[in-house]
C-alpha cells in the first residue's frame, strides 16, 4: 500500500461517523504533553491528576498528529510499566458532543467546569500568566486597613505641605566649591 493511500484510510477511518461510547476498559484523557517516540504523556479525570504515557499505534504515526489538550480514547496494556495504555481513537469535537448528550463525558474535561475555575471573586477572568494565590480576608481587617491607608495619606498631605511652606521661607546659601 502506498503511503498516500494509507494516509487516506487512516483519515478516513478518524472522520467516520462512528460515534461509539467507550467500552468497559477504555478511557477518555487528555493529551499533557509529548514525550517523542510516539510516546504521550496524558492524565486521567480523577481528581489525583493520574498520568502516564500513552503510546500512538503504528497506523497512526506519520498521518495523524496530536498536540497538547487533545482528548483521545485509550486501551490498556499489559506489556509495560511505564507505558501504560495505547491510543485507539482520537476524539474531534464532533465526539465530545455526541458523548456529552450520552453522559459518559468526564465532569472534569468539560468546557463549562473550565470556564467556572477561569474566573476569580469578582467574576473577572483570571490572569493565567500570574500565579493565582487565594487570599482569605476578614471584614475587620480589611477595615482596620483602609483606616491606616487614609491616616497615611494624610500625614503624606500634611508634610508636602509644611516642606512647600518652609522652602519659601528659607533662603538657599551658595554653594562654596
Amino acid at each position: 500500500m502506498s503511503r498516500v493511500t494509507k494516509i487516506k484510510h487512516v483519515l478516513k477511518e478518524q472522520e467516520a461517523d462512528d460515534f461509539d461510547v467507550p467500552k468497559e476498559n477504555q478511557r477518555i484523557v487528555r493529551v499533557f504533553a509529548s514525550r517523542g517516540n510516539n510516546l504521550h504523556e496524558v492524565e486521567t479525570e480523577q481528581d489525583g491528576e493520574e498520568r502516564f504515557l500513552v503510546s500512538m499505534p503504528v497506523k497512526f504515526r506519520k498521518n495523524v498528529w496530536i498536540k497538547r489538550g487533545d482528548f483521545v480514547l485509550v486501551e490498556p496494556i499489559e506489556e509495560g510499566n511505564k507505558v501504560k495504555a495505547e491510543i485507539c481513537r482520537i476524539l474531534t469535537p464532533e465526539h465530545i458532543k455526541v458523548f456529552e448528550k450520552e453522559g459518559v463525558w468526564p465532569r472534569k474535561f468539560s468546557k463549562k467546569r473550565n470556564l467556572e475555575e477561569d474566573l476569580d471573586e469578582d467574576g473577572l477572568f483570571r490572569n493565567t500568566n500570574r500565579k493565582y494565590v487565594a487570599q482569605s480576608s476578614d471584614d475587620d481587617q480589611d477595615e482596620s486597613d483602609d483606616d491606616d491607608a487614609e491616616d497615611d495619606e494624610e500625614d503624606d498631605s500634611e508634610e508636602e505641605a509644611s516642606t512647600q511652606h518652609g522652602s519659601k521661607d528659607e533662603k538657599k546659601a551658595p554653594l562654596d566649591s
